[in-house]
C-alpha cells in the first residue's frame, strides 16, 4: 500500500473507504462485463450479429483493459479485490450483461450492450465527482476509462438509431485513454 498516497488523498477531503468501495465494485463490473461480452460477441452472428461484432470485441477488451487499471490503484489506497470470485461478481457496479432470451434479436443484444456502456458512465463519472482537485492520480484514471465507455456507448447506442455520436471505431488501436496506465 502507498501509506503516503492514502494519506494525501484523506487530507484533501476524500473518503477512502467509500472510494475503494466505488472503485472495486466498478472493477467487478469491468471484469464480469468482460467474461459476459465474451458470451455476447460468441452469438453475434449472422448479418446483422457480424456488423456489431467488432466493435463489442474492442469494448470487451477495453473492458478487461479497464480492470486491470483498476486494480493497483485500489490496493494502491490500501484496498483489496474479495477472495472469492462469486463475491466479486456480485457485488458489480452494473447488472451483469447477459445473453438476451433470444440472441439472434439483434436489437436486444444492443440494448444489453448499450445499458452496460451507460451503467459505465455513471459509475466512472461518479467517482470523477468524487476525486476532481482532491485525487488526482484516480481521477485521471476514473477520466480516462469514463472516456472510453462514452465511446462505448455512442458506438452501440448508433446501431440503435438512437442518432449520431460522430465517434469513430478505432483501427488497430485499443485503450487509447488507459494505456498508460497499463505500462
Amino acid at each position: 500500500m502507498a501509506k503516503v498516497a492514502r494519506e494525501m488523498v484523506e487530507k484533501a477531503g476524500v473518503d477512502v473507504d467509500k472510494l475503494l468501495e466505488l472503485l472495486v465494485k466498478n472493477a467487478a463490473a469491468e471484469l464480469t462485463t468482460y467474461y459476459y461480452y465474451t458470451i455476447l460477441r460468441f452469438n453475434l452472428i449472422g448479418l446483422e450479429g457480424e456488423t456489431v461484432k467488432e466493435i463489442a470485441e474492442t469494448a470487451r477488451v477495453e473492458d478487461q483493459n479497464h480492470f486491470e487499471a483498476l486494480v493497483p490503484r485500489i490496493y494502491e489506497l490500501g484496498g483489496k479485490l474479495p477472495d472469492d470470485m462469486v463475491e466479486f461478481h456480485n457485488i458489480s457496479a452494473c447488472r451483469p450483461a447477459k445473453l438476451p432470451p433470444d440472441p439472434r434479436d439483434i436489437n436486444a443484444m444492443l440494448t444489453v450492450l448499450v445499458d452496460a456502456e451507460r451503467c459505465a458512465v455513471r459509475g466512472y463519472t461518479q467517482i470523477c465527482n468524487m476525486t476532481a482537485g482532491k485525487d488526482h492520480r484516480t481521477y485521471d484514471l476514473a477520466q480516462a476509462i469514463l472516456n472510453e465507455e462514452i465511446e462505448h456507448e455512442s458506438w452501440f447506442s448508433e446501431f440503435l438509431g438512437e442518432g449520431p455520436s460522430g465517434h469513430f471505431l478505432r483501427r488497430g488501436e485499443t485503450s487509447p485513454f488507459v494505456s498508460k496506465f497499463l505500462r
